[in-house]
């Protein structure tokens, strides 16, 4: 037997890996799962043999709407942020579209607190926790979860999807910019701090960003173990909002004949509205967050929302008529007239509970923003998985695959929030911008559950649904349409552009998918034992691995066939078609191979969980000396050092395969489009050489021809050739006529 000639693990080590399928901190942690099971289970036990109420209290915790309290406080923290900051900026756009405190007599005021408390309460309320909330795709929510849920019932229900999807996705990167800067322009309102704001008007653009900086680059690191610590403070911050508002009632309780919608509807059409229509926009303020609560359901539960819900809705509507009553209190206020972008959270306070609010606001903020940025991640993923976007590498810092990391995500949502600042500067002008695209979110929804209710529940009850619902939503969209030249354009060019994104890679992947064959065993077997027999041709490799999204164990991509016998046939002693998968578990480590009855071909899937990192190399070299030790894989012997420092088997040479469009193709303009820039965002987004750790073992990127029909083109006609006296003298002839012809 040939020994090696050097002992290449004194220089190197190999990508190996450890005998033990999970590692000790795994079985720590699936005991403590475990564990926790069994005492859930024998609670349910006991409370089952308590008669009918110990029955109804075991299906409250564990049928989908159970609650525990665990959750209800990690559901604070991460459905209710969004929401929880709209009062710190929603009264203030209120106050700057009427042309300041000084024109905003009691009819203004109790026909905004009527309109907030009717918009909350239709849309968040009804829409959304009494009727969206019943409606989940296997506990999930959102408006993709709600989509897969109807897609059966029409191929158009793609474009409301999308459309939602896009407008949510840019109103997240809005919300950090505006939730933080407003909190932090709190500081501006402390009497110890106002010299220092007056002399540099860029201090609070400063703050929001390092803020927003630390905030993104924290993301990698997850959620899961601060989740009850933010839902805490929410809890704290909901509380102290309800306390505030509750302090400034004490002067004029009367504010709550606001609860008549008669007071919303009169003032809105009312002559003396300096807003007119574009107020309903500034009152769609106070019900972002709403999509939230469907968007998050699969995260904490929708009983934990129902149990929390009503306390969120009380305080907050304790706060915004404190706020009310505090500016029919200070109308007439001389003191408060040459404050700009007066800001009536915070003016509402004593100086020295307003420290309190600026540090609890700042860290609301942060949560809000942060429940965005996850719901993002959430959003993305859940769009590759229905092909609209590129694969990218996802990562999963939590023990739950709920908690998700996306880097080329972070990275874009912190430069645009970026951005956004740059462009606005301050919270009055991002709040211009904010929730136009959210209106679309919210119309898509209402189309989308209205197709589920005609479906499910009765066309009569679908059609009452869509035009209450299509009617206070398209008047909001009217109304923030208002705001497009004040930044409104911003949001839209950005919901655009993520549509644009989506659209052209759906339609890109549906024309690679109708161009994609696959061959049986009867078909790639006979000629690829001949080129493994063929002694005349030199190993390529000893072994060539190709990676693909196909799962299917008993056929072969003809991509792979074509790429073996392109240009000069690879040979080698095995060729390999390697799939990976992302499994819901968290630790799952498995794999299974075809052969195909050979010694030369493999087919393997291989099953990961979403906590396990993709180390490709190192598995296929377990999967390689498994095989070889059953004797599926004859022995592969390397003589010659290689760098991963293994010589039981030989060279390892991984091939990834991507399509290219033909000038000659016979393909629609808009077809060719789409590909062309489905083919610059794979670009753009990243490779697998990178996720799967492959850049090391020096991959081959092979590009191969779409294979679509082409366009013949008129054949040649053959010409003689003539010598160059010839050739001449018909040049002279034909001048010499065209001359006499003038």
């Amino acid at each position: 037997m040939k020994q090696a000639l050097l002992k290449a693990g004194t220089f190197t080590k190999a990508p190996k890996v450890s005998r033990r399928t999970l590692t000790q901190e795994e079985r720590e942690e699936l005991a403590k799962q475990q564990r926790a099971e069994d005492r859930e289970a024998k609670k349910l036990a006991q409370s089952t043999a308590r008669g009918p109420l110990g029955r109804w209290w075991a299906r409250l915790h564990s049928g989908p709407d159970k609650v525990t309290l665990g959750m209800a406080i990690v559901a604070l923290g991460v459905v209710y942020g969004d929401i929880g900051t709209s009062p710190l900026y929603t009264a203030q756009t209120f106050l700057s579209g009427q042309g300041g405190l000084a024109n905003t007599d009691r009819a203004a005021v109790l026909g905004m607190l009527s309109l907030v408390f009717w918009s909350i309460t239709l849309i968040t309320t009804i829409k959304y926790v009494f009727i969206a909330m019943r409606i989940d795709n296997n506990g999930e929510g959102g408006i993709f979860a709600l989509y897969s849920l109807i897609r059966r019932y029409g191929a158009w229900l793609t474009i409301p999807a999308m459309l939602g999807g896009a407008a949510f996705l840019a109103d997240s990167v809005l919300t950090p910019a505006v939730s933080i800067s407003s909190a932090v322009e709190g500081l501006k309102t402390i009497p110890l701090f106002e010299s220092v704001f007056r002399e540099n008007d860029n201090l609070t653009l400063m703050i929001t960003v390092v803020i927003i900086v630390v905030l993104f680059s924290v993301q990698s690191r997850g959620t899961e173990r601060i989740g009850k610590v933010f839902g805490t403070v929410v809890m704290v911050w909901f509380g102290f909002l309800a306390a505030v508002g509750i302090a400034n009632l004490g002067n004029d309780w009367s504010v709550f004949a606001a609860l008549n919608p008669a007071y919303g509807i009169r003032f809105l059409f009312s002559s003396h509205n300096a807003a007119g229509l574009a107020l309903m926009g500034t009152v769609f303020l106070s019900t972002t967050g709403a999509e939230a609560l469907y968007s998050d359901m699969g995260h904490v539960g929708r009983g934990n929302i129902y149990f929390t819900w009503p306390f969120i809705k009380v305080a907050l509507i304790f706060n915004y008529f404190g706020q009310g009553a505090w500016m029919l209190a200070n109308r007439d206020n001389e003191s408060l007239k040459n404050i700009d972008s007066l800001n009536p959270f915070f003016q509402m306070m004593s100086p020295n509970v307003r420290y309190v609010a600026v540090v609890l606001s700042v860290t609301a903020g942060v949560i809000a923003s942060q429940a965005l940025i996850t719901g993002a991640f959430t959003m993305v993923s859940e769009a590759t998985g229905l092909n609209w976007m590129p694969h990218l590498q996802v990562r999963y810092p939590a023990r739950t695959r709920g908690q998700l990391y996306i880097p080329v995500i972070n990275a874009v949502l912190c430069v645009t929030t970026l951005v956004v600042l740059g462009i606005f500067r301050d919270s009055e002008h991002i709040s211009a911008a904010y929730g136009l695209a959210l209106t679309i979110t919210m119309i898509t929804t209402t189309i989308l559950l209205a197709v589920h209710i005609w479906h499910h529940r009765g066309k009569l009850q679908a059609v009452v649904f869509t035009v209450v619902f299509l009617a206070i939503q398209i008047l909001f969209f009217i109304a923030s349409m208002a705001k497009f030249l004040h930044g409104g354009w911003f949001t839209m060019l950005l919901t655009l552009a993520i549509l644009l994104i989506m659209l052209t890679w759906n339609d890109g992947t549906k024309i690679e998918r109708s161009q994609r064959r696959h061959m049986e065993p009867e078909d790639f077997l006979p000629a690829l034992n001949k080129l493994h027999d063929d002694f005349r041709i030199p190993y390529f490799a000893d072994n060539i691995v190709y990676l693909t999204s196909d799962t299917e164990m008993k056929r072969l991509d003809t991509d792979i066939f074509f790429s073996i016998f392109a240009d000069h046939p690879k040979r080698a002693r095995a060729w390999w078609a390697v799939s990976v998968q992302t499994t819901d578990e968290p630790y799952t480590r498995e794999y299974c191979v075809e052969n195909f009855g050979t010694t030369y071909l493999f087919r393997v899937r291989i099953r990961l969980g979403f906590k396990v990192s993709q180390s490709i190399p190192a598995y296929l070299h377990q999967i390689m000396h498994d095989l070889s030790h059953t004797g599926e894989l004859p022995q592969q012997k390397s003589v010659y050092p290689k760098v991963d420092a293994d010589p039981d088997i030989g060279p390892i040479r991984y091939v990834l395969i991507h399509k290219a469009l033909m000038p000659e193709s016979n393909i629609s303009t808009r077809g060719a489009l789409s590909l062309q820039m489905k083919y610059a965002i794979r670009h753009a987004a990243g490779s697998p050489v990178k996720w799967f750790g492959l850049a090391p073992f020096n991959p081959l990127v092979e590009v191969q021809p779409l294979f679509i029909s082409t366009q013949r083109p008129p054949r040649l006609k053959r010409k003689k050739i003539r010598s160059r006296s010839v050739e001449s003298g018909e040049k002279q002839r034909t001048q010499s006529q065209k001359q006499q012809a003038q």
